[in-house]
C-alpha cells in the first residue's frame, strides 16, 4: 500500500513551468503575468452525488479538471495552474494511475499544471481549485448583461442529462446512442478558446452546470435584468431532438452538467460572435434576448408562452443529478 507522500510522488508531481514553485513546500508560489488579474475558481465532486461510485477512474480525472476549466472559459481566462485536495478510501495504484493519467492529459492540453494540494483517506471526494489570467478589465462577469442584448449558448445542451437518464433505466438508448451521448457526462470539453476568443464582445457570460433555466437567472439576477428565450431554438443533438417533447425540455432547461457557454452580447457585435466561433471551430447558436422588464421567459416559435415544471440541480433541494 502507497504511504500519502508516495502516491503524490508517483502519481501527481510534475514538472512545473507556470509557477515560480510547485509540489513540495508549504504553498506554491504564482507570480501573475503584468496587466493582468488572477481568476480563481474551486469545485468538489462528491461521489455518489456528482458521479457513480463505479465511473471509471481516467475519465474522472478528466471531468474533475474540466468542470474547473469551463469556470475559467466563462470568464475568459487562460489556464495557468491548479491543487488537488483528494480523500481516498484506499491509495490503489490501479485507481491512482489511470485517474492521473485522465486528469493530466487534460491539463496538457490547456498548459495547466499541478501545483499543490492534499491528500487524505475518507470518502471519494475531488476537490480542485483552479488558477487563470485574464487581461486587466477584460473578464467577461455575470453583472453586464444589458436590455437588448442576444443571449447564445454553445454546442448542444441536454446530452449529458440524457446519458445520466439511460444510466438511471429512465429512458433507453440504444448502444449507439448511448456510446454518442456518454461522453458529454463523463468527458466534458470546456470552453476555454470560445471563452477566450469572446473577451471585448460578450456583455456576460456563464458556464452551463446545473441547467439552463437557473444558470441564465444567475445573469438575470446579477445583471438586474430579464429575458425571452425561444425554446424552439435550444441547440440540441439529433439524439435528444428525437426524445418526448418533456423529457427533451427536461433534459435542454434543467439537466445539466453541459458545460457549454451561456452569453448575452450586444446586437452590433452578432457578425463578431459568429467570427469567433469560426475561429475556435465551436457552434453557436442564438436563442433569445435580454429584456428591461425581470423574470425569464419561455416561447416557442409561433411565440406562445410556455411553462414547465423543470427546474435547475440544487445540492441541498434537489437530487436530480
Amino acid at each position: 500500500m502507497l504511504s500519502e507522500f508516495d502516491l503524490i510522488t508517483k502519481y501527481f508531481t510534475k514538472p512545473i513551468s507556470n509557477a515560480s514553485l510547485g509540489i513540495g513546500d508549504d504553498c506554491a508560489l504564482l507570480m501573475p503575468t503584468p496587466g493582468t488579474q488572477m481568476a480563481i475558481s474551486t469545485d468538489m465532486l462528491v461521489s455518489g452525488t456528482h458521479f457513480f461510485p463505479d465511473t471509471d477512474p481516467a475519465q474522472l480525472g478528466h471531468k474533475s479538471l474540466a468542470v474547473n476549466l469551463s469556470d475559467l472559459a466563462a470568464m475568459g481566462a487562460d489556464p495557468v495552474a491548479f491543487t488537488l485536495a483528494l480523500a481516498l478510501p484506499r491509495a490503489e495504484e490501479t485507481w491512482l494511475k489511470p485517474f492521473s493519467e485522465g486528469m493530466f492529459s487534460l491539463a496538457n492540453l490547456f498548459q495547466c499544471e499541478l501545483i499543490g494540494g492534499d491528500t487524505t483517506k475518507g470518502p471519494l471526494n475531488i476537490c480542485i481549485t483552479v488558477f487563470g489570467q485574464i487581461p486587466l478589465g477584460q473578464a467577461i462577469r455575470r453583472d453586464n448583461a444589458r436590455h437588448g442584448d442576444d443571449i447564445w449558448i454553445s454546442g448542444t445542451i441536454g446530452d449529458a442529462r440524457l446519458a445520466l437518464a439511460h444510466c438511471r433505466r429512465e429512458t433507453a438508448l440504444n448502444d449507439d446512442e448511448f456510446s454518442k451521448v456518454l461522453p458529454r457526462l463523463q468527458m466534458p470539453m470546456p470552453r476555454v478558446a470560445l471563452g477566450k476568443a469572446l473577451r471585448k464582445i460578450a456583455s456576460a457570460a456563464l458556464d452551463l452546470s446545473d441547467g439552463l433555466l437557473g444558470d441564465l437567472t444567475h445573469i438575470l439576477n446579477a445583471s438586474k435584468v430579464g429575458a425571452t428565450v425561444n425554446i424552439d431554438a435550444l441547440p440540441v443533438s439529433s439524439i435528444l431532438a428525437r426524445q418526448p417533447e418533456d423529457f427533451r425540455m427536461l433534459c435542454a432547461l434543467g439537466g445539466g452538467d453541459d458545460y457549454e457557454l451561456c452569453f448575452t452580447a450586444p446586437v452590433s457585435k452578432r457578425s463578431r460572435v459568429l467570427e469567433a466561433s469560426d475561429k475556435t471551430g465551436i457552434p453557436v447558436t442564438r436563442v433569445g434576448f435580454i429584456e428591461s422588464t425581470p423574470g425569464l421567459r419561455l416561447r416557442n416559435n409561433n411565440g406562445e408562452l410556455q411553462t414547465f415544471s423543470h427546474h435547475s440541480f440544487d445540492h441541498f433541494l434537489t437530487t436530480e443529478k
